[in-house]
């Protein structure tokens, strides 16, 4: 079609001529409008969800009977199989795959390369819960934009930019400081969490090229349903060697059935609310919404294990989380975020000002609740010792 007729095309597109209605206007109005969840209602799942399958798991593997992180993946992923073959047989909410033009060829050539990475991704992140704590393990999870970019350097995805390496510098020299500060520093643990940022950093880029083909366009629970079965295997297969020779039914039991289901269930709810949250919320939203989970997951971390957190982490924490907000928006989006926010406050607080003032006192009293928790194990160690221990009774199961 040639430019002419493009514009000739479009303008009749744009002035349609005025047709007949073909539903009674009246009853249109008449209908009730349907109720919609307010985007805050899945940021706030998201944070709950994300935070609670990283506590979980470090529960479950804190426990000394326990101690099989790799078996604890492979459930997780033979669990999500299982809820993905039924989701997709019994909802909509897999009906994305239908669009996905998958074949042997293409699953052998790109899923399973895929799947290999995120097995040892997950393998590596949660081996690492058995050498550090969940504080450290936060901050350096903070390094993974900085190894995504140097993996789309590496794989040719995007040529090299110094501009955009200095921006992710902050990043890194936080992280540096953060690691510094660590008391407690296990240098094999640290090693398999790099390990897992690095493979998890691969399997993104290479789910980006997978992905940029229109043919191959997948939310995250239609990418798990194609996923999660390959992992499941290969996590599985690894697990028979290292760990399961090691394993008896007593430590199942000792760890609790119903804690196991819930811990999947959880990890597999995680994925269902990432769906949701990315139809319904923006880029700055997710970006804020997960420093915020990574700070509330670092100070949980103080509160439930007594992670000795130093002033000099909070420092390095501080500048990473800075260089990776700037890094994600960039600095005229943040300006521009930054204004439209006072504005808006501005203009919320002329309308309502009683809502507002609740709304900053009750920060007030979430904030001081936080930073009193955190510090609770420096001043009142046996009261945590004695949640601590209601929290494993409940979690197992006994009275």
């Amino acid at each position: 079609m040639s430019e002419g007729e493009k514009a000739r095309t479009s303008g009749e597109v744009s002035r349609p001529e005025p047709t007949l209605p073909t539903v009674n206007p009246d009853a249109q109005k008449s209908e009730p409008a349907k109720a919609a969840l307010h985007p805050a209602f899945y940021v706030s799942t998201w944070i709950a969800l994300s935070s609670s399958v990283i506590l979980f798991n470090k529960h479950i593997l804190a426990n000394e009977s326990a101690p099989f992180p790799i078996f604890l993946t492979t459930w997780h992923l033979a669990f999500a199989t299982l809820m993905t073959q039924i989701l997709a047989r019994t909802t909509t909410l897999l009906d994305g795959r239908k669009s996905v033009k998958m074949t042997g060829r293409v699953y052998l050539r790109a899923i399973v390369p895929i799947g290999i990475f995120f097995s040892l991704s997950l393998i590596c992140g949660n081996v690492t819960y058995l050498y550090l704590s969940v504080a450290f393990i936060q901050m350096l999870k903070a390094t993974t934009p900085v190894a995504v970019l140097f993996a789309t350097w590496g794989l040719g995805m995007s040529p090299v930019n110094l501009k955009v390496l200095l921006n992710v510098s902050a990043i890194v020299v936080g992280v540096i400081i953060a690691s510094f500060g660590e008391i407690k520093f296990v240098f094999i643990g640290f090693l398999f969490q790099i390990g897992g940022i690095i493979f998890e950093a691969i399997r993104l880029v290479m789910v980006q090229r997978l992905l940029s083909s229109a043919e191959f366009k997948m939310d995250p629970l239609v990418s798990l349903y194609y996923f999660a079965p390959v992992c499941a295997v290969m996590n599985g297969v690894t697990a028979l060697f290292l760990e399961v020779p090691k394993m008896s039914m007593t430590n199942i039991y000792d760890t609790g059935l119903v804690t196991l289901t819930a811990n999947a269930m959880v990890a597999f709810l995680l994925n269902v609310s990432v769906v949701f949250l990315i139809g319904k919320t923006s880029s700055l939203v997710m970006t804020l919404c997960g420093v915020l989970k990574d700070i509330l997951l670092v100070a949980a971390s103080m509160a439930i294990w007594h992670t000795p957190v130093t002033a000099l982490q909070f420092f390095g924490y501080s500048i990473a989380l800075g260089g990776l907000v700037y890094y994600k928006l960039g600095g005229d989006k943040i300006k521009e975020y930054t204004s439209q926010a006072n504005r808006s406050w501005a203009e919320y607080g002329s309308t309502n000002p009683g809502q507002r003032r609740a709304v900053v006192i009750g920060a007030i009293v979430i904030g001081f609740f936080l930073f009193v928790g955190a510090l609770a194990p420096s001043y009142a160690p046996e009261s945590v010792d004695r949640f601590r221990g209601a929290l494993g009774s409940a979690s197992t199961g006994n009275a």
